[in-house]
């Protein structure tokens, strides 16, 4: 997905010179090419996170798109308060890619996990977030946040599902199990192992690589009475929605993804979904304890 992201913003800046992108060290090398054709429009501020934030907003009040790019906790969390002042208080938009998801950096400690990241833009207004499921998703999404000029968050992550499924967000059936089945709800790249959870049950399965705006009119479209959400960041950001869209209908609900609790380990990426129980053996025990024995 990086790679994606790299080629394609690269494109974008010869492209369109409204288009501008502003860096904190982190894949500057990858961008060295086109901060010598644009190094007016390709600005590395070093490792000042809250600066490129800055610098962002103060580039998008005289006209520009510009791209902000870093790990996601130095994107979101350590630059929030300017994500939350210097973009939405003066009223101007950016387009935010970050790399390293909830835990793709384990190996480097805690300073490089944020699972945390989408419900902390959650507390601001009118984001569009995009968690993509495979690289190949990426340039659309990039391409399409960029020409919204509105702000919006991409999520990138070396975590993938085996292939793309395109579409503008809204939840897409990959496995239907007809009326009245329990709903799995899989976030960008968590559905391949969502699928493989529920091979031989009754489960219906939706995608999605926007996680915001919700799609709450599919989802009532789709619903039952046993809703799941799987997601790749922290476990719950999503439960508000899901609660919200269906508050005149009985539902139970079942929300799984990163935990809350830190582990204080290492170890790799695939060792983290493990612990969190969101590869296929860990989501079909929490599945198996949550629908009902008739169902399964």
């Amino acid at each position: 997905m990086r790679e994606s992201f790299v080629d394609t913003t690269t494109t974008l800046l010869a492209e369109d010179p409204r288009t501008a992108l502003v860096l904190a060290d982190i894949s500057a090398a990858a961008f060295a090419p086109a901060a010598e054709r644009h190094p007016d429009r390709v600005l590395n501020v070093g490792i000042r996170e809250q600066l490129m934030l800055g610098v962002a907003g103060g580039l998008a009040l005289t006209g520009l798109r510009p791209i902000v790019h870093s790990y996601a906790p130095f994107l979101v969390e350590r630059a929030y308060e300017q994500i939350k002042l210097d973009l939405d208080h003066q009223g101007v938009h950016a387009v935010l890619v970050s790399v390293g998801a909830s835990y793709d950096r384990a190996a480097a400690g805690r300073t490089h996990l944020s699972p945390a990241d989408v419900a902390l833009l959650d507390t601001l207004a009118g984001w569009t977030v995009h968690a993509p499921g495979h690289p190949a998703e990426v340039p659309g999404l990039l391409r399409a946040a960029v020409a919204a000029d509105t702000s919006a968050y991409l999520r990138l992550s070396s975590a993938h599902n085996e292939r793309p499924h395109a579409g503008d967000g809204a939840l897409v059936v990959m496995r239907d199990a007809g009326a009245g089945a329990p709903l799995l709800i899989a976030v960008g790249p968590m559905l391949d192992a969502a699928l493989a959870a529920v091979a031989d049950l009754p489960v219906t399965v939706a995608y999605t690589h926007r996680p915001r705006p919700f799609d709450t009119a599919g989802l009532r479209a789709l619903a039952g009475t046993e809703v799941i959400l799987v997601e790749p960041y922290l476990a719950g950001t999503s439960v508000r929605l899901v609660s919200t869209a269906l508050a005149d209908r009985p539902h139970r609900l079942l929300a799984l993804g990163v935990g809350r609790e830190e582990l204080r380990r290492y170890g790799s990426a695939e060792d983290h979904t493990r612990w969190h129980g969101l590869d296929a053996a860990g989501l079909r025990r929490s599945l198996t304890g949550f629908l009902s024995p008739a169902r399964v």
